[in-house]
This record gives structure tokens, sequence and C-alpha cells, in this order.
């Protein structure tokens, strides 16, 4: 996992040890390094030292169950489009799945759904922005950043019913 943080709060959180997103072979350290360079060219990036280990240790309960909330303040620059479909993406509770098509629906944008579906794939804080808790119409995970496989377990620690009746 890869962790980032400006003074105003996380402006990244990504998952290694799967494959590559862009198509570049396997997540790893490197790999995420250099695609937070990318996305922050002008950034200088400095290693933590421990001032993130709150954030993390709060990441890190979350994924092993222990808490249901990710209170952490995040850094973002959404279009507007993104923030809408984001602050609807973090009042889906926990344990709980939408489609495309509700989420698109619920931001008035009933034909949105595949725009919605970019939004959460352009989302640059996994978990803090839960994109992972929206699946197909037909209740199908579809595709995920992070890879299906991810996405499945979250769901299934959440209690996430995937299968919906329509």
């Amino acid at each position: 996992m890869l962790l980032a943080a400006t003074p105003k709060g996380i402006c990244a959180l990504r998952f290694g040890g799967g494959p590559d997103p862009e198509g570049r072979g396997e997540l790893g350290r490197e790999s995420l390094l250099a695609g937070l360079r990318e996305e922050f060219p002008k950034a200088t990036l400095v290693e933590d030292e421990g001032d993130l280990d709150g954030c993390v240790q709060t990441v890190t309960s979350y994924l092993r169950g222990e808490r249901r909330r990710l209170d952490l303040t995040a850094d973002l620059a959404p279009t507007a489009f993104q923030q809408k479909v984001w602050s609807a993406l973090q009042a889906i509770p926990y344990g709980e799945t939408r489609s495309y098509a509700e989420v698109a629906e619920g931001i008035g944008r009933s034909t949105a759904a595949r725009a919605v579906a970019r939004a959460c794939a352009a989302n640059p804080v996994a978990l803090v922005v839960p994109c992972h808790r929206v699946v197909r119409s037909d209740g199908g995970l579809a595709g995920y950043r992070w890879g299906a496989d991810r996405k499945r377990r979250l769901l299934e620690q959440e209690g996430a019913v995937r299968e919906r009746p329509e």
C-alpha cells in the first residue's frame, strides 16, 4: 500500500501486489512511486519517517475489519462531476453496494452510469472514497482499479451483498 499526503490531507491511497492498472506489470513499491511521481510531477516526494503512522494504522485497522469508517481528510482536486460522484460514494453505508446506474440517478444524472464508472476509476484515494462499493446493475463486480479480486475481498469483508435482484 502507498499512502501519500500533503499538509491538507491524503492525496493518494494505492494498493500494490497486483497488476498495474496502466499495464506496466506487477505493482510493487517502485511502480507505485512512479505512478505517484507521474500524477504529481511538480511535487517533492519525501519518504515518511512516521508522520503518517496514524493514517496507516487507521487504514490497516479498516482492512483488518476493526473499523467501519475511514475518517481521513483528503486533499483532492476533482472535477465538479467527480466531486458529486465521490460524495455519493462516501454516503454508501459500510456493507452495502450501489450500481453505477443508482449512483448516476442519485446525483441527478440518470444517463451517466458510464461517466460514474470513469469517476470511480479516477479516484486517487482507495477506501477513503469507497469506489469498491459500486457494482454493475446485475450485482457483478465490474472493474476496479486495484483488481477484481481485491474488490471482492473488500466487499466480502464488509459483508456487502454482491448479488441483488433488480
